[in-house]
């Protein structure tokens, strides 16, 4: 079992004993990323997207002592999203519309940014670039939070690595080491899912 599998049961393990501590830590850990899960799915909604991912944490603790362990527990949460993505746009009386993941998302900005800029008025090009990015957000939504928002910090907001060592409680080396860590399971993620590396140009 991975440390990252072993830390999540824990979380779970602890929540199901009713440790406030841990329903903090799951809320912290989650909303944020469920957010933009959800924001791309609803057209840039942000009031539906909170609404959404609210019910969708509340929904998941009632259902807690269900939770198998089968998945990642991002995972499972996304299912639940999915759900409940599907009964807002039932709700409303509408399909629900084409994801277009918006390449000023910064989880996906952050990824696309070594995309090349050649061929912008290209239409061919321009769909191949929504391709990728809508597999660069599943590639993300699959990360562990703490490399996402590394990833973000680093290449969206020019964070140094001192100033992410700082916001992530670590040494230098430890934040240098987890960006490492974060790029290659971009890499290794994004290659499972399109069968192709990421190119880095």
């Amino acid at each position: 079992m991975t440390e990252a599998a072993m830390d999540e049961r824990t979380l779970v393990e602890r929540m199901r004993a009713g440790d406030e501590a841990a329903f903090d830590r799951f809320f912290e850990e989650n909303f944020p990323r469920l957010y933009r899960f959800a924001l791309a799915r609803l057209n840039q909604d942000a009031d539906a997207a909170e609404d959404v991912v609210q019910v969708t944490l509340c929904k998941a603790v009632a259902g807690l002592r269900g939770y198998r362990f089968e998945s990642a527990l991002f995972t499972w949460l996304c299912t639940i999203c999915r759900h409940e993505i599907a009964a807002h746009h039932e709700r409303q009386g509408r399909r629900p519309e084409p994801v277009s993941l918006v390449e000023d998302s910064p989880r996906v900005r952050a990824a696309l940014e070594s995309l090349a800029a050649a061929g912008e008025g290209d239409p061919e090009r321009q769909m191949h670039r929504r391709d990728v990015a809508r597999l660069v957000q599943v590639t993300l939504d699959a990360l562990p939070a703490s490399y996402g928002d590394a990833l973000e910090w680093k290449y969206v907001h020019g964070l140094s690595v001192k100033e992410i060592a700082e916001r992530l409680d670590l040494g230098i080396k430890a934040a240098e080491s987890l960006l490492t860590r974060a790029r290659e399971a971009f890499r290794g993620g994004f290659a499972a899912v399109t069968g192709t590396r990421w190119s880095e140009r």
